[in-house]
């Protein structure tokens, strides 16, 4: 087949890029909601923060289905559906009556954004000529890049102005548009191939995520309440990895994990995102309840650091071409570490203009050293064994940050409910201390992991 950058693949690109943008521009932006829908729902910081992590649990699940969707549907079929479902969890969520209305609409929403973030990349890869590729997968980059740098100052924008529902409904419109343009626009150019799946697979790596997920969000409520669903994710976990090992066509091929180097930058990865996510949690929340700022502030001071990381995005891949991976990963992980002792040390006492110099801090170490984990990651595999690299990076990305909202939510959750006298904003602040505390902790064992596996060989 002749590859041309026509017009189709440019509409296709942008359908699905809107529909992958909306996806993470709504799960930023709710961050900043979070204390207004406290007041709201009357609920606390462990429920609410199910509004993101029930969201990247559901799209986790998703992320190890795509290969095998791909395969099975048209890729117009995939969008219609996956837009389609986005567009109906926006509606439940700008109408929600009750919080737990509020919660569905996000997993719905999670089930289309899991169908079309891959669905991005993977219509980039078949239709594009191969002169296009790589510039073409820096904007599918940028698009998803760009938006977390929106997200939190759209979402204060709107919360000042309309009330936090508009978050949602203001989207809808989008989507419908990216609809639009899917349906007539978007080509196949292979030959869908009816398979089977395999549901066992399916179900364990389900229950595998909903245990450990429960588990770490349960962190607050007590050790039995952590110990129990934790272990029975662990043990689906083991049950889902012999069953992939047993089959001919397993939904994820983990036979990649016996590559030491790769292992390595995997779980670096994992710990990156961990941090990433459990940050992007905090600081909007630390400025509302300890600042007593409002969530346009939130939003604005998180801006120019966000900004920063997606400038970074299509950038970073050069620096790896012209420095090599190793050099802009160590000095990644530097920066990151350096802002989070400092976040650590002075975690009780943060001024906004503080949380703006550190996050930009941060996001300079995230944006060099996070997308080239995973480009060096899968180069150290074969040819043949890319795709299942870059599925397992995409599943892990997903699932670092249910578990990173997960575990912070918990801990500065256990300080808000400490029975003394101190303030909500102090206690909140004490909280955020501590979760800083274990986020460098994360980091400083990302640092070590990749340091040890860009080393010259």
């Amino acid at each position: 087949m002749n590859k041309t950058l026509n017009s189709k693949l440019i509409l296709s690109i942008l359908a699905t890029g809107l529909l992958a943008f909306s996806g993470i521009v709504v799960e930023t932006a709710t961050n900043v909601t979070f204390p207004t829908l406290m007041k709201e729902f009357n609920v606390t910081t462990s429920s609410v923060q199910w509004l993101t992590t029930g969201y990247l649990l559901v799209a986790s699940i998703m992320m190890p289905l795509s290969a095998f969707l791909k395969n099975n549907f048209t890729s117009k079929k995939l969008f219609t559906i996956a837009a389609s479902l986005f567009a109906i969890g926006l509606l439940a969520d700008a109408l929600a009556p009750v919080f737990m209305v509020l919660v569905v609409g996000r997993v719905i929403q999670g089930i289309g954004a899991g169908i079309a973030l891959p669905l991005m990349f993977n219509i980039i890869l078949e239709q594009a000529p191969q002169e296009k590729i790589g510039f073409l997968m820096g904007i599918g980059t940028l698009i998803i890049a760009i938006a977390p740098a929106v997200g939190p100052t759209f979402g204060g924008i709107i919360v000042d102005a309309f009330g936090w529902r508009s978050i949602f409904g203001s989207l809808i419109p989008v989507v419908i548009i990216a609809l639009i343009i899917g349906m007539f626009e978007i080509q196949q150019v292979t030959k869908p191939i009816k398979s089977t799946l395999d549901f066992l697979s399916v179900l364990y790596i389900a229950i595998t995520f909903i245990g450990l997920i429960v588990g770490f969000s349960n962190l607050s409520k007590g050790l039995v309440y952590f110990l129990i669903p934790t272990l029975i994710g662990v043990i689906f976990l083991i049950l889902f990895i012999k069953r992939s090992n047993s089959i001919e066509k397993p939904l994820l091929n983990l036979k990649v994990l016996g590559n030491k180097l790769f292992r390595k930058h995997l779980v670096a990865f994992f710990l990156f995102q961990m941090a990433a996510l459990g940050m992007s949690f905090i600081l909007p929340n630390y400025i509302q309840l300890v600042n007593q700022k409002s969530a346009l502030i939130a939003g604005l001071v998180v801006l120019p650091g966000a900004a920063l990381g997606a400038i970074f995005a299509p950038l970073s891949g050069s620096l790896l071409d012209h420095l090599g991976a190793r050099k802009p990963i160590i000095f990644g992980a530097f920066l990151q570490i350096i802002s989070m002792i400092i976040f650590s040390i002075f975690g009780k006492n943060l001024f906004v203009w503080s949380v703006l110099i550190l996050y930009v801090i941060y996001m300079g170490g995230i944006g060099t050293s996070f997308d080239n984990t995973m480009t060096n990651g899968i180069g150290q595999l074969d040819k043949s064994d890319t795709a299942n690299g870059n599925g397992l990076f995409n599943t892990v990305q997903q699932f670092a940050g249910a578990v990173g909202t997960s575990v912070i939510s918990a801990i500065v959750a256990t300080s808000q409910s400490a029975n003394s006298g101190l303030s909500y904003a102090i206690k909140t602040a004490t909280g955020s201390q501590h979760a800083f505390i274990f986020l460098l902790i994360l980091l400083i064992l990302a640092g070590i992991l990749v340091n040890k596996a860009t080393k010259a060989k």
